[in-house]
């Protein structure tokens, strides 16, 4: 948003500045806890693709500054993980790392102590095209990348959070989920906007079969990581899957909103009030935090420079 539309703005963007928040989607785990409360008594949490931390931001204050059993505060810990460097949070571990190397799985294992985490939670997305069928299969190969690295790290009972786009085929997704944890809900935060595919998959109770041992492995496809997982119909071979096939009933994640009719809306637009109190007048915010690696800081370099053409 830009600094000259004073009049008209979206109040979570600016409420998240006002709070303290590095970006508007602070608020979306917010409503989501209020929904779900997963968020209570947690001790061992990881945030995957985190960049720029509203997220973590959200964990840290809930765990650390809001906390009901302060003298428990040594024996917690927060783990942010993400590609792009991020500015320090108090009392979150930030680790610039692909989520789905090996040595990631060790390092956040070690920082724990060997223990396996509460919570993890993803809220990456990849630079969307507008081409939605794209989008929605590249999303999901984030997810799955995730959910492997969470399925590595997740103790029995815990929870996952992540953001989906919702769409044609996302019924599959919920199929595979629900191998993994008791209960799989689709829920919608009333600060994401209504015109956006976006939604959150919250799995509750991670629950994996008895006889399946995950493995982090970079030369694994997602077939063979999860193979021994859903039953046993990966040991059958093609023969026996074309005679046994049957039109099974598509697998549908109850749908839910979250954040109460109440609370602001994403898609409106608000005019500010105006006050005849010159002390009262709005002013405008600078973002919490500047981004620590823009993709666009080359190209300043060489307009500062003079170097940067147009038509090049």
């Amino acid at each position: 948003m830009g600094k000259g539309s004073k009049d008209k703005r979206d109040l979570y963007y600016r409420k998240a500045k006002e709070l303290g928040y590095r970006a508007r989607s602070a608020f979306k785990l917010l409503q989501l806890n209020e929904e779900f409360h997963f968020l209570d008594d947690l001790e061992r949490v990881v945030d995957l693709c985190a960049a720029p931390g509203s997220w973590s931001q959200v964990l840290s204050r809930i765990m650390f500054e809001e906390s009901k059993n302060p003298e428990n505060n040594d024996n917690k810990k927060i783990i942010a993980v993400d590609l792009q460097p991020m500015s320090p949070i108090d009392n979150v571990t930030t680790l610039q790392a692909d989520i789905t190397h090996p040595r990631t799985l060790a390092r956040i294992l070690e920082l724990f102590g060997n223990e396996k985490a509460d919570f993890v939670c993803s809220d990456g997305a990849p630079d969307v095209t507008g081409l939605h069928d794209l989008d929605e299969y590249v999303q999901q190969q984030l997810i799955m990348s995730a959910l492997q690295l969470t399925t590595c790290i997740l103790k029995p009972q815990g929870t996952f959070v992540a953001k989906i786009f919702r769409g044609r085929d996302i019924d599959m997704l919920y199929s595979q989920l629900g191998y993994l944890f008791d209960r799989v809900v689709c829920a919608k935060p009333r600060s994401s906007r209504g015109t956006s595919l976006e939604a959150f998959i919250v799995c509750l109770g991670y629950n994996p079969p008895a006889n399946w041992e995950p493995e982090l492995d970079m030369n694994k496809s997602v077939e063979e990581f999860f193979q021994g997982c859903y039953k046993s119909v990966s040991k059958l071979t093609i023969e026996d899957k074309l005679i046994e096939w049957h039109d099974e009933e598509r697998s549908v994640a109850p749908f839910m909103s979250c954040g109460g009719l109440n609370s602001i809306d994403s898609d409106a637009t608000y005019h500010i009030e105006p006050s005849n109190d010159p002390q009262q007048t709005r002013q405008s915010l600078d973002p919490i935090q500047s981004p620590t690696n823009p993709p666009y800081k080359k190209a300043l370099e060489l307009k500062r420079s003079g170097k940067l053409n147009r038509g090049v």
